[in-house]
């Protein structure tokens, strides 16, 4: 599943449609997790894009009085092509034309999807999101607050969405380790130093998994063709059994609210 630094890397991708033209959206399947509006060629038509951003896990297409919201869902992805290649691809569901390229939306498991809105930050599903794990509100004052009211394990806090948006299960595991908690830990027990320690380590592995492109486990690549170097640096995830890079204890896996989580019990307390 697209994460926070994928939907970032595609975002730099397409970033050089900003101020060009979209002549027209193209909806070949409508038939997404939510059905795409049958006005949203109409509605879109011959605006200029303004500017092209993120917020959480949705790609924001902003015109001067609305905006697109894409989420790629599942297995979703863009692609840019020229329009003048005709190349199709299964599950091309969507795209974007503009004078000499176009941004196709692909998505095989269809649980993706794209909204047309006059204002994105009260649409339903943006307006109870939690805040940004980049951003300066998300500290260790913020989590330490959030750790003392609730009652569940630090790696499913951190992934709850209206807690924090965008750490997925790969970016939380290893967050973890480097800051050396175990997953599942009670957020309760969760100190003021180790908030510090988890902010801080969400914060350096998103930014880095962003500056490698992201995460090309399965089936993701970026806009623009270019695969994710994210998963050669993995510390922990997916490496069941494997030694640990730090001390050499196997690492271990656990089942935390339905996800495969990775550890060290060595190295994480």
């Amino acid at each position: 599943m697209p994460e926070l630094p994928e939907v970032e890397t595609t975002v730099r991708a397409i970033s050089k449609f900003q101020n060009k033209i979209l002549k027209e959206i193209i909806v070949h399947n409508a038939h997404l997790r939510w059905k795409v509006d049958k006005n949203i060629s109409q509605l879109s038509k011959n605006k200029l894009i303004k500017e092209i951003s993120r917020r959480a896990k949705y790609i924001l297409i902003h015109f001067n009085d609305s905006s697109l919201m894409i989420h790629l869902g599942m297995s979703g992805k863009l692609r840019i092509q020229n329009i003048g290649n005709n190349f199709f691809k299964k599950h091309d569901h969507i795209e974007l034309i503009f004078d000499k390229e176009k941004i196709v939306f692909n998505d095989t498991r269809r649980f993706g999807s794209i909204h047309f809105t006059k204002s994105f930050k009260n649409h339903r599903l943006i307006e109870n999101l939690g805040v940004e794990p980049l951003s300066r509100e998300f500290n260790k004052d913020y989590l330490f607050e959030i750790c003392r009211i609730k009652n569940i394990s630090i790696k499913k806090l951190i992934m709850d969405q209206k807690v924090v948006v965008g750490v997925g299960n790969i970016y939380a595991s290893e967050s973890l380790f480097l800051a050396k908690i175990k997953p599942n830990r009670l957020s309760k027990k969760i100190s003021l130093k180790e908030c510090d320690q988890l902010t801080n380590a969400i914060k350096r592995v998103l930014r880095y998994a962003i500056r490698k492109g992201g995460t090309t486990l399965k089936d993701f690549y970026s806009a623009d063709g270019s695969e994710g170097y994210f998963n050669l640096n993995l510390n922990v995830y997916d490496r069941e059994d494997e030694n640990c890079k730090n001390c050499k204890s196997k690492i271990k896996k656990v089942t935390i609210g339905q996800r495969a989580s990775f550890f060290c019990d060595s190295c994480q307390n």
